[in-house]
């Protein structure tokens, strides 16, 4: 049995084997730093001043939303510097850009600081999105879904381990600590993709490039990409909303009680460990009957999981739903990145998924901002029923833009 398991661990792999690998602890990684923060971020920004509720609320969102905003606006900039250049260039850009930048939140001293360090967040983006790129480009098209499903399950377990330790850390030694650790975590991440990530690629010449809008016109399904990007920005608009207010509502359900941070963290990870089981099984299954169709899924499943949410009494009925969330999450993004990387040109790859990421990142901007807008109203329970609205939209529009993929099945037969 031990010769069977060295066999396996050892083996001779393919190059896009081995980057998978090193890709995969790079996202569990960078997933880890990311989530370490966010379950008390709103709590850290409540020690940097004296505010009302709902102007604690605002500048949540408002400290959520400026990173997304740079990042909508910067990402094809990075995505054409990516087709020219190199993914691998861009994974370390933005991995030792980002260790830098977290690793200061630390020591800031009023919301004004944290917000600038957060625009800088914002411009040193793009490490999953070239992971995917590097990996899209690389994986044999008929196993790109299973690839790209595995590839996520490593951020989505570095962000479902992230909460808890992030929790832990903050309880026992306040939160500035957990920035420090964040920027070392990412350094790490910075140092394995310099040694073990390698890229056969051919520098693109800048005169050489299609411009993009010249790009989208020649791609199979133009309308289908752009249906992507927009389907990213309502997910991520989705999932976010509830982001900036999830530790305040986890406050407000165990009444202002003890060890708030722990308990956010564990309620912000939940939702990973359906995730980690399903993305991978999801993508292998989407290979086989369409990634469209689990993407449709996983949206009809969503609507049902956010509106019980409004209505919990209690904080192990909110964990519960959360788990649930976790299962549509792994129906959702992984179906679009492979969509994409289907139904995209390789050469134009770095374009597309930071094209995509600047529409993930609008969505980033936009839901923290409805959440904040929409719990100042109608308390944090309201953010759940408007997130509903959004998820049925989104239903509708892509039903609408994957018609052609439906079609093309049949034509198959």
């Amino acid at each position: 049995m031990l010769t069977a398991i060295r066999q396996r661990l050892f083996k001779r792999r393919a190059q896009w084997e081995q980057n998978l690998i090193v890709l995969w602890f790079g996202n569990f990684m960078a997933g880890v730093a990311f989530s370490l923060i966010m379950p008390f971020m709103s709590l850290y920004i409540d020690t940097l001043g004296h505010f009302t509720t709902t102007q604690l609320s605002l500048w949540s969102g408002l400290t959520y939303s400026v990173t997304f905003l740079i990042t909508a606006l910067i990402s094809p900039w990075w995505g054409k510097i990516a087709d020219q250049r190199g993914r691998k260039l861009m994974l370390l850009r933005a991995s030792l850009g980002l260790a830098i930048v977290l690793g200061s939140m630390g020591l800031v001293q009023n919301i004004y600081e944290l917000i600038g360090l957060r625009l800088l967040q914002g411009f040193f983006s793009g490490y999953i999105s070239n992971a995917n790129a590097l990996i899209a480009t690389s994986a044999p098209r008929e196993k790109s879904g299973q690839a790209l499903g595995t590839l996520t399950t490593g951020n989505v377990s570095g962000t479902l381990l992230g909460p808890l330790l992030g929790g832990i850390i903050a309880q026992a030694t306040g939160y500035r600590t957990t920035f420090f650790i964040t920027g070392t975590i990412l350094f790490i991440v910075f140092i394995l993709c310099l040694v073990f990530v390698h890229e056969d690629f051919t520098p693109v010449q800048k005169g050489d490039q299609v411009p993009g809008r010249q790009l989208i016109h020649e791609l199979k399904y133009p309308h289908l990409i752009i249906g992507m990007f927009v389907t990213t920005m309502i997910i991520q608009a989705s999932n976010n909303s509830i982001s900036p207010l999830l530790s305040l509502y986890v406050r407000q359900l165990i009444h202002h009680g003890h060890n708030v941070a722990l308990i956010s963290g564990i309620v912000a990870a939940i939702p990973g460990i359906a995730t980690l089981i399903a993305a991978p099984r999801f993508g292998a299954l989407g290979d086989r009957i369409g990634s469209e169709k689990i993407l449709l899924g996983g949206l009809i499943f969503a609507v049902f999981v956010y509106v019980p949410q409004a209505f919990v009494q209690n904080v192990w009925q909110l964990g519960a739903l959360r788990l649930l969330v976790g299962v549509a999450d792994a129906a959702l993004l992984p179906q679009v990145q492979t969509i994409l990387a289907k139904y995209s040109p390789h050469s134009s790859a770095g374009r597309i998924f930071s094209y995509n990421q600047s529409f993930q990142a609008m969505g980033n901007v936009a839901g923290p901002l409805i959440g904040s807008s929409v719990s100042g109203l109608f308390g944090y329970s309201g953010v759940f029923l408007s997130t509903t609205v959004l998820v049925v939209i989104n239903l509708f529009w892509v039903r609408q833009n994957t018609k052609v993929l439906h079609d093309e099945h049949q034509l198959q037969k």
